[in-house]
Order: C-alpha cells, then sequence, then structure tokens
C-alpha cells in the first residue's frame, strides 16, 4: 500500500486576512488554500507544517487521515465556552486531551488503528464533524463524552494504550441523549471508531434530551428576561464582529439556565463499561449462532423436503430415468456428464430409501465397465462416489 496523508483545516469564526493566508502558503505551496479552508494530500513527503500551531494562531478546526490508520480531529472554541476544567474531566490519555492557548481551548481527539484496507474517502469527513463544535460550544457535551469513551475503547484493539490502574478510572459525568445522536456526533463517533455496544451501555445511564433548545419560544422568553445593560453589550460584540461567539455562547447559557444539570458523581468504571459492552457483543453473538442454526435447519429440511419430492418423482418411472443417463452418456459431452451423475446420484439415493442398493450398484457397475475408457466420465463418477 501507498504511503497516503490527508490534511484538512477550517477557519469558523473568522476568516484568515491576505498576510495570514500567505504564511500559511509558506508551508505547502501545494495546498488548496482559501480564507477559510486549508486542504493538502500527500502521496509522499509530508507537511512542513505543525497542526497544533496552525490551530493555536489561525484555525478552529482540523482532521487529519493516514492510510496506516491514523485519525486525528482538532477543534478551538474561545475559552469562554467551554471551561478547561470541564474539557479535562473527558480526556483520555494520548487519544483525547486539552490545551489553552490566549484566549482560546484546543482539543485534540485521535484514533489509532491499524487499516486492513483503505476505502476512507476523506473530502467531506471534516465538514460532516466540525458541526459538533457549535454543539460544545452551545453547552452539549455528547461529543466531549463520545471522544472520552472512543479513547477507552480502544483498549479492546490495544492492551498496551493504557495501564491496569486505569480499569477504575470513573466516567466522567454523563451527558442526556446518548440514545439519539446529532448527524455531527454521529460522524464523530464513526470517525473516532467508537464502538457501537460500548456506547450502547454507556447511553443506558444517559437520560433524555430535554427539548429546551429547540423551543424559539422558550428562547424568546428567557432572552427577554436578560437584563437590558447585558443586552446592549452583546449586541455591542455583535456589531465588532463577534457574532458567531456571541450566537454560541447565549444558546450555552440558555440550555445551561433551562436544561437539567448533569450529575458530577462518576456512575461506572472504565472496566465496567467494557465488561458490558463486551456481553452486549456475546449475547448479540449467540443470538445470531442461534438464528443462523435455525436458518440451516430450516434450509436443509426444505432441501431434504425437495429431494423426497424428487425422488417420488423418479419412482414413478425409474427406467426412463436409466435411459436418460445413458443417453446423456452417449453424447460424450463433459456438461451432458454432469447431469447423468446428477441423475445416478438420486437413483442411488433411490435405492436406499427403497432398502435395494446393491441393485443400483450392479447397474452403476455395469456403467462403469462400458464406458471404462471414457476417463472423463469415470472421474466424475469417483468424484461423486458412484
Amino acid at each position: 500500500m501507498s504511503e497516503y496523508q490527508y490534511y484538512e483545516f477550517l477557519a469558523v469564526d473568522r476568516p484568515l486576512d491576505e498576510q495570514a493566508q500567505a504564511e500559511v502558503r509558506s508551508l505547502s505551496t501545494r495546498a488548496r488554500i482559501t480564507a477559510t479552508s486549508f486542504v493538502n494530500e500527500y502521496h509522499w513527503g509530508d507537511f512542513r507544517g505543525d497542526p497544533r500551531k496552525l490551530m493555536e494562531r489561525y484555525y478552529d478546526a482540523h482532521l487529519y487521515l493516514a492510510n496506516w490508520g491514523s485519525r486525528h480531529v482538532m477543534l478551538r472554541l474561545p475559552r469562554s465556552l467551554l471551561d478547561v476544567g470541564v474539557a479535562e474531566r473527558y480526556c483520555a490519555g494520548d487519544q483525547f486531551s486539552a490545551w489553552t492557548a490566549g484566549k482560546h481551548l484546543i482539543l485534540s481527539l485521535a484514533s489509532e488503528a491499524e487499516e486492513e484496507s483503505w476505502d476512507y474517502e476523506p473530502q467531506g469527513s471534516l465538514a460532516s464533524i466540525v458541526g459538533v463544535r457549535g454543539e460544545i460550544a452551545a453547552g452539549d457535551h455528547r461529543a466531549l463524552y463520545l471522544a472520552w469513551l472512543a479513547g477507552y475503547g480502544t483498549w479492546e484493539r490495544d492492551e498496551s494504550d493504557f495501564d491496569d490502574e486505569d480499569n477504575d478510572q470513573p466516567e466522567p459525568p454523563v451527558p442526556a441523549g446518548l440514545r439519539t445522536l446529532t448527524a455531527p456526533q454521529r460522524a464523530l463517533a464513526d470517525f473516532l471508531r467508537l464502538d457501537d455496544d460500548l456506547l450502547a451501555v454507556a447511553a443506558q445511564a444517559s437520560p433524555p434530551l430535554g427539548k429546551a433548545t429547540a423551543d424559539p419560544e422558550r428562547l424568546a422568553a428567557w432572552v427577554a428576561k436578560l437584563p437590558a445593560a447585558e443586552k446592549d453589550r452583546l449586541l455591542v460584540r455583535v456589531a465588532l464582529d463577534h457574532a458567531a461567539t456571541v450566537h454560541l455562547e447565549l444558546l450555552r447559557r440558555f440550555r445551561d439556565d433551562t436544561l437539567p444539570t448533569t450529575t458530577d458523581e462518576p456512575r461506572r468504571t472504565v472496566a465496567e463499561l467494557l465488561d458490558g459492552a463486551a456481553r452486549i457483543r456475546a449475547d448479540r453473538q449467540r443470538r445470531e449462532a442461534v438464528r443462523r442454526a435455525e436458518e440451516q435447519a430450516r434450509r436443509e429440511a426444505s432441501r431434504a423436503l425437495a429431494r423426497e419430492r424428487r425422488l417420488d418423482e423418479l419412482a414413478d418411472d425409474e427406467e426412463t430415468a436409466w435411459t436418460r443417463v445413458a443417453e446423456m452418456i452417449a453424447t460424450r459431452q463433459p456438461g451432458e456428464y454432469d447431469n447423468a451423475v446428477r441423475l445416478l446420484t438420486d437413483l442411488q439415493a433411490l435405492a436406499e430409501r427403497d432398502d435395494r442398493p446393491h441393485e443400483f450398484a450392479q447397474r452403476c457397475a455395469g456403467i462403469r465397465q462400458e464406458h471404462a475408457r471414457k476417463t472423463t466420465l469415470i472421474g466424475r463418477l469417483n468424484r461423486a462416489n458412484l
């Protein structure tokens, strides 16, 4: 497999000016660069830039793919929209980390696994995932929990990813709505290779998602209660080109004020979650094995019934069948030899059913003696044990 790497960056809140674009261009002459995006693919060599530094200075989202199995996503948010302490609750080893850079908080999510075959289409992947950035900023922490869960889920693929004491690591606060993920959250879970059984176990402790954020009337009533001075301050920030941040901040505050708070008490350990996923997987495999066995039994019963009917029809005029065998052999055509062997197999089964196998053996021996020089036919008879 040849080497392949894909880099993509997005500027969501504010486009890059000409100077910033020139600075980024100095790192790659082949990249497709606009005021809001950077895309480059490598079939040899490597990117000269440092994705972490580019995120700290220019971009709000980054996706990296390599055909040997590396998958990385980084998201940058204003620190006013997500506290670093909250983010750190969901960090999981090298798979999920967070750090601050100036006024921003950066989340780094990774998944490493050997790819048996490369069939992933990178174009459009970041577009399908980047929506979780706004969701996180608006106070929806499901994506953070999914990243934590996917991080510890790698333990099932590689036991060296974590130490034994991580078995007792408690899970972070479980957000509501894990049973009903948004499209960006589902895309992130798939990108990070989150096991569906592990997600199903985690979702058992997740309450249903409230509808407050989707209710325009409740949002309007909440906004109406904001102090006039606060509204003026927000409008000034919008006028100063901070509309995207104000939008997310308002949604987060509305969500915090109207939705039930998630308990901070840990519910389960990493080991309990992984063991639960293993049980779900084993139960499903047992059910599938039973289903396959039942389906196989139905198919065999159907074939047996069909064969009995065929033998009954054959018994009504057995001599005609023997005549057909002779005619097929007389053609000297391999395809007709195959048809003759299939008919002989049914005649053998009929003789065994009627407790007269010796009669069939004698007649078949006669065919072998008569056509002993037809090696193609004799070979087919041998393979069919006739």
